[in-house]
């Protein structure tokens, strides 16, 4: 697909400014919602322990289960409870990557289902399915799993896979798979507008994002979407 020159307006109010980072800091975490404020965004995304945040009219996004996906459902679930409880607007869970590689979507359900539980109606559930990592069959799958789940979205990658982030190909066939019914939302490794332009015109209606300044400043350029190189968002 050819990525689409969009104002930066209407891409910002799309974009989850994200900061993830293991090492991030109170300080690292307000200048992100200053930035975040500045810019025009629609949330905020970090991790649990930074919650409770103030970030005014911006609002306040978490993960959960978040990178490997490799925890309980009861610990998932108490996970989002208490980002819930601290304020977090919306959750990004983290699937059982492996369950979905066996072609059981019957636990990748119920492992959604439970988090859904903790997180209630009016607050936003995100799946990330980590598409990079698999086949076209296994995202179709797991995209039907969250939307019988009662989850909100479905999200691409954590930006932390080793097997990259978020592919046209893949926000395409998430799309068509939810049909309108959930959103789609690409992470990982979109790094310039042309880049975000082409998720978009590919289905995505959010955008997770760490360099949104350059990536709302560069749209309209014609260079090649970046390549995911591992390091994240």
């Amino acid at each position: 697909m050819t990525a689409t020159p969009l104002d930066p307006t209407t891409v910002a109010a799309m974009v989850d400014h994200t900061l993830l980072k293991p090492e991030a800091t109170a300080a690292d975490v307000a200048a992100l919602v200053a930035e975040a404020q500045r810019l025009g965004v629609f949330s905020v995304c970090v991790s649990p322990s930074m919650l409770p945040l103030d970030a005014g009219s911006v609002k306040v996004a978490t993960v959960c289960g978040f990178p490997s996906g490799k925890h309980h459902s009861a610990i998932k679930a108490a996970e989002a409870a208490r980002s819930i409880a601290d304020g977090a607007d919306e959750v990004d869970m983290v699937i059982d990557l492996g369950a979905a590689v066996e072609g059981r979507f019957d636990a990748v359900q119920a492992d959604i289902a439970a988090v859904r539980a903790a997180v209630p109606a009016g607050k936003v559930l995100k799946v990330i399915i980590e598409s990079a990592a698999l086949t076209d069959e296994q995202i179709v799958g797991c995209c039907r799993a969250a939307e019988a789940a009662g989850a909100d979205f479905v999200k691409t990658s954590t930006g932390f896979h080793p097997a990259g982030g978020a592919s046209e190909h893949a926000v395409a066939l998430m799309a068509a798979t939810v049909g309108g019914r959930l959103g789609v939302k690409a992470s990982g490794a979109i790094r310039t507008g042309a880049a975000a332009a082409a998720m978009i015109a590919a289905g995505a209606t959010r955008l997770g994002l760490s360099g949104t300044a350059a990536v709302l400043d560069s749209l309209g350029e014609t260079d090649a979407p970046a390549q995911d190189d591992g390091s994240g968002y």
